[in-house]
């Protein structure tokens, strides 16, 4: 295998150490920051971005805008330069992988994503994008790879700006009259070339969700013009033809987020997350009590038995209250320890009764 030339360099303060991830526009490392001792993420574009002057002013405004960025679920920009023909941001290191690995791993294995991990994971989107819209930068390339999640399960979203600087570069623009995006999360308007506003990323946000609960988008093509005609003009699916595990409440949030008029959609994505929280919470509500007794919650699901009810406790944030599984460290939505030791400060899991490091009796 060819030796990556930048590996072994210096780009500013950060020495390349390994490549994490290659996608169409950018390629991604590790590096180390020595000044401040710290590993970050380098994304560094072609060279041939660097060429066009252009194009450099209106990357480094758009780093500036989104280096204000500060949200708990959108990924933090430290700097961005260039050198040697070398356009690169520095963002910080998220090193658990992306939505797209969790969703293809979950579904090679066979098996669906539950509402009660992927709903904590899209509140948390949405209110990121509420918080970027509200700032007044629309993220226009929502898809899963662009889905980074830590090792606490938090949901952190990257890459924003970069797509509006690329749609305003002609010279990119593979696809005349087409906006820049992933054909598969693109919304009509984009589609057809039109104006975009937040109501696209609301858009792409639907079809990801239809994504991890069924494992498929849910329009396919095999070039942009098919994928392109269904956006504009075919209906979406009903996803729980596809997984009938899905409740009435979350497909209706599905395509409502689908509709092709963004006049229909959903108009802030906070609305879009309050919905999901609405449902999350009935369908928990409604687990729980049938599960109890042994009854289907709905026609066609199978009565649940004593040991599958008590895999159902939940363990509520004290800070969000929100419906935590038994072995989270930390919220799903708001990433507070769920259940730290008083005595030593460990982060233990929310059902321990005492510190797995010192002992102490927790409140569990």
């Amino acid at each position: 295998m060819q030796q990556d030339e930048l590996i072994g360099i210096t780009l500013g303060n950060y020495r390349i150490l390994a490549t994490i991830g290659q996608g169409g526009m950018a390629r991604v490392y590790r590096a180390y920051q020595e000044n401040l001792d710290r590993e970050v993420a380098v994304k560094v574009l072609p060279p041939w971005y660097a060429a066009d002057r252009n194009f450099v002013e209106r990357f480094n405004l758009e780093a500036r805008l989104v280096a204000r960025l500060s949200h708990p679920n959108i990924v933090t920009v430290h700097d961005a330069s260039e050198q040697n023909g070398h356009l690169y941001i520095v963002m910080q290191l998220v090193d658990g992988g992306t939505l797209r690995q969790r969703i293809d791993l979950t579904f090679k294995s066979g098996k669906a994503m539950e509402m009660v991990d992927v709903g904590p994971i899209f509140i948390q989107l949405a209110s990121a994008l509420t918080y970027a819209h509200e700032q007044g930068i629309i993220h226009r390339d929502i898809k899963p790879v662009n889905v980074l999640m830590d090792r606490s399960g938090r949901p952190i979203l990257s890459d924003f700006g970069i797509a509006k600087v690329l749609a305003t570069t002609q010279q990119n623009l593979t696809r005349p009259g087409a906006g820049v995006g992933t054909p598969e999360y693109m919304s009509p308007e984009q589609c057809m070339g039109g104006p975009v506003d937040g109501r696209a990323d609301i858009y792409a946000l639907g079809i990801m969700l239809f994504e991890a609960l069924t494992g498929y988008t849910p329009f396919r093509g095999d070039n942009y013009p098919a994928l392109a005609h269904s956006h504009i003009y075919e209906r979406p699916p009903r996803p729980g033809t596809i997984n009938p595990a899905i409740s009435p409440a979350v497909e209706n949030i599905i395509l409502t987020a689908l509709m092709k008029n963004p006049q229909q959609r959903y108009q802030r994505a906070s609305d879009m997350g309050e919905a999901l929280n609405r449902a999350i919470a009935s369908d928990n509500l409604r687990a729980n009590y049938y599960g109890t007794f042994g009854i289907p919650s709905y026609p066609g699901q199978p009565s649940l038995a004593p040991a599958e009810s008590r895999s159902l406790t939940l363990f509520h944030c004290r800070n969000c209250h929100h419906p935590n599984k038994p072995q989270m460290r930390f919220c799903t939505r708001c990433g507070i320890s769920m259940n730290q030791c008083p005595n030593c400060g460990e982060h233990n899991q929310a059902n321990n009764r005492f510190c797995i490091r010192c002992g102490q009796a927790l409140n569990a």
